[in-house]
């Protein structure tokens, strides 16, 4: 027997799409459960449009992304730091602070999680961040920690 799958059923397949069931497990299993609606001609045909509805919607997202990727590739942000005698940095730059840095410019707005650090920046210079967008696609930013004199005056 034809089904439709109505949600995600392990061992099964995936929402949205046309299996081959026993008609004991259909009947006993699945529809009682509202996992799964019979395959007709007119159910099918619906099915279909949804699928390719959702696809182009998918690839619109993934275009989205990859635009948004390309303008984080040319952001170059700037913090000033404080640097003692011996050039060591007091604190550091985590991705909060570049999560913030990039929304306070306008530029993007970012969820921190999404940003790479392994560890938090503590050395004055250039450092290229990585950021982990949706849909496996991935960008870089440049992020410049100026030193600023510590001396007080």
């Amino acid at each position: 027997m034809k089904v439709i799958l109505q949600q995600d059923v392990a061992n099964i397949g995936r929402r949205g799409e046309a299996y081959e069931v026993s008609a004991g497990y259909f009947r006993n299993f699945l529809q009682p459960r509202g996992l799964a609606v019979e395959a007709t001609r007119g159910r099918e045909t619906h099915q279909k449009v949804r699928l390719s509805q959702a696809a182009s919607k998918e690839a619109k997202a993934v275009e989205q992304t990859k635009q948004l990727a390309e303008q984080i590739g040319g952001i170059r942000l700037s913090f000033p730091v404080k640097v003692g005698d011996q050039g060591r940095m007091y604190g550091s730059i985590t991705a909060r602070d570049v999560a913030e840095e990039l929304e306070r410019e306008g530029q993007v707005a970012i969820d921190r999680h999404k940003i790479v650090l392994t560890e938090p920046l503590r050395s004055p210079g250039e450092h290229s961040v990585n950021i982990k967008l949706d849909h496996g696609i991935e960008a870089s930013l440049t992020v410049d920690l100026v030193p600023e004199s510590s001396e007080a005056g």
